[in-house]
């Protein structure tokens, strides 16, 4: 299925750079665009070990295509690239038509994140950064999975793992950390599938997360409610005193070394964060960490103050995994227009947490 070119690659330990595999993510979208984009930036070159997980071709005819652009930002050669090639079946190949998402373009993204897991799963690598798939060409192509991270997890054999979205402002360098409690499901099925059990394992992720990717022990951590208000006392909704409230009391009591905030209500638990963004002197101890209870609930705040640097990193697996916090964005596919800065955030946040990894293994 691929075909490997390793010239550029050495070992971690030799050279001391972090070795990353980037796939192109759905070839139809701007994946390849956004990838070109951010490792022309010198500083991404010199600093890591990139090697692209894709179709050398369909990269190279990406190329050629924005370089006809006027005013177009740099872009990196991909003949100047460690590629790792992903030999696609010619009819596969015939049916990726720019900003077009099907059946094909699914395969093609699909077969670039089984050959990257593998290779990584296999010690070539220390990160993959994925460029965005559609869930819908997947689907099309014949793979049920949520997204990327549940593929991601079951090849790497982990039933513990989550989806943290990573974020540095650029007014204040404060960082934002938001896991989601539960992911890709519908907003009735979200109360059903809370569980004191299951926000104990996410509890248990972003604890682990916090201490050994970004060094903060004895962190504190936020705790939205699920109901308007928290419930206001059962008026809006029984979980929060059904069981919520004491799950969250027992929590405290198995954890005192940790700040446990909550459960906060959900319209009022984004302002702290809010401030520390944007650099209000008022705010006061922002939280290290924010358990929010389902997608949109942490996502429509990471969104509105990082949409272009967020970065997605799947906590619980055996090698960091970043991604940018965006989609395929079919519409703009090819047009020279996409915005690669949280491409470059996911990249160097994969490096930022190998080092922090390393750290951690030679105390």
């Amino acid at each position: 299925m691929y075909q490997n070119n390793f010239d550029n690659l050495v070992n971690f330990s030799k050279n001391n750079r972090p070795r990353l595999a980037l796939t192109l993510g759905d070839p139809a979208g701007i994946g390849p665009e956004v990838i070109l984009k951010a490792l022309a930036e010198p500083e991404i070159s010199k600093k890591y070990d990139v090697t692209v997980v894709g179709n050398r071709d369909l990269l190279g005819q990406t190329y050629h295509k924005l370089n006809l652009i006027e005013n177009l930002a740099p872009l990196v050669n991909p003949d100047e690239l460690s590629v790792i090639h992903v030999q696609l079946d010619g009819e596969i190949k015939d049916q990726i038509i720019a900003g077009i998402g099907n059946a094909a373009s699914g395969a093609a993204s699909f077969a670039y994140m089984e050959c990257a897991i593998a290779q990584t799963l296999a010690g070539k690598f220390d990160a993959i950064v994925t460029g965005p798939i559609a869930k819908s060409a997947w689907k099309a192509a014949g793979y049920n999975y949520p997204g990327q991270t549940e593929l991601l997890a079951q090849k790497s054999g982990v039933e513990r793992f989550g989806m943290l979205f990573v974020a540095r402002s650029p007014h204040t360098n404060w960082t934002l950390r938001t896991l989601l409690a539960t992911t890709h499901i519908p907003l009735r099925q979200v109360g059903d599938t809370l569980t004191p059990q299951l926000l104990t394992q996410k509890l248990d992720l972003l604890v682990e997360c916090l201490e050994k990717d970004f060094g903060i022990e004895n962190g504190r951590i936020a705790i939205a409610g699920l109901n308007p208000h928290s419930g206001e006392q059962g008026q809006l909704g029984h979980e929060e005193q059904d069981w919520l409230i004491p799950w969250l009391e027992q929590e405290r009591q198995n954890r005192p070394q940790l700040q446990l905030d909550g459960p906060i209500p959900p319209d009022t638990m984004w302002v702290k964060p809010g401030q520390a963004w944007y650099g209000n002197s008022l705010v006061q101890n922002p939280a290290d960490g924010y358990l929010a209870l389902y997608h949109d609930q942490g996502l429509i705040p990471v969104k509105l103050m990082a949409f272009d640097r967020a970065v997605n990193t799947s906590i619980g697996l055996p090698f960091v995994r970043t991604s940018p916090d965006h989609g395929t964005a079919f519409d703009i596919a090819d047009k020279g227009i996409a915005d690669a800065t949280s491409m470059k955030a996911a990249i160097h946040l994969a490096a930022e947490l190998v080092n922090q990894r390393l750290a951690v293994r030679k105390l």
